[in-house]
């Protein structure tokens, strides 16, 4: 009969066909912006700025908000459009053919311009999508932030994340509690890639049945 150690040796190979090693890779940091310089009501940072941990202004400038307004995660978050319209961007390790999930929340600056804000968000090698926030009846304290989600396919061993302003006035898209999640394809299995799976799942059933009747 097959002892605990055969069934344990059997799930490691299928977990190493199944999920390929993520060992080493730079996680995606700092995603509600909390890292950075001390911003009071808010400061402006300039295309080029890497004082936020992990971030990169790009364009234009931003606005990096901190009590102007009330946050949707902790107590900092962005004006993508500082003097005009602005964004940022963020590179960090992927894995080639896995797909990658991104949630964000977004709002607007209801202080002035349109009511309707715009913003684009894209990855190297993935689409760039368009995604808008209305303003109407929401202020600096009500701030109505809504979660929205962009995917892409990773192409490459690292991938640049970006989150671009399409206003060009000084009040923009709002942005906050960005999150990043991996899934690994679905792996094309033969017949005996099938039964290695098959035996998996029967080692942890079988764990799960030793560790109940243990308790």
């Amino acid at each position: 009969m097959t002892g605990r150690g055969g069934w344990a040796a059997a799930l490691g190979v299928t977990a190493a066909i199944v999920l390929p090693s993520l060992a080493g890779a730079a996680a995606f940091t700092n995603g509600s912006f909390e890292t950075g310089p001390a911003p009071g009501g808010f400061i402006t940072l300039s295309a080029g700025d890497t004082s936020i941990t992990g971030w990169t202004v790009r364009a234009d400038s931003i606005d990096y908000i901190g009590t102007y307004w009330t946050a949707a995660d902790g107590t900092r978050s962005l004006d993508l459009s500082g003097d005009a319209a602005g964004g940022i961007q963020q590179t960090f390790d992927t894995v080639p053919g896995w797909t990658y999930t991104v949630t964000f929340y977004l709002a607007g600056n209801p202080a002035c311009g349109s009511a309707v804000k715009g913003l684009d968000v894209g990855a190297s090698g993935g689409p760039t999508v368009h995604y808008t926030f209305d303003t109407t009846g929401h202020t600096t304290s009500a701030m109505g932030w809504q979660q929205e989600t962009y995917a892409f396919v990773a192409s490459g061993a690292a991938t640049t994340l970006f989150f671009q302003s399409t206003e060009l006035s000084s009040c923009g898209p709002a942005l906050d509690n960005v999150a990043v999640s991996a899934t690994p394809p679905v792996p094309v299995l033969g017949g005996g890639g099938v039964a290695l799976l098959a035996l998996a799942v029967a080692a942890l059933g079988w764990l799960a049945v030793r560790r109940g009747s243990a308790a």
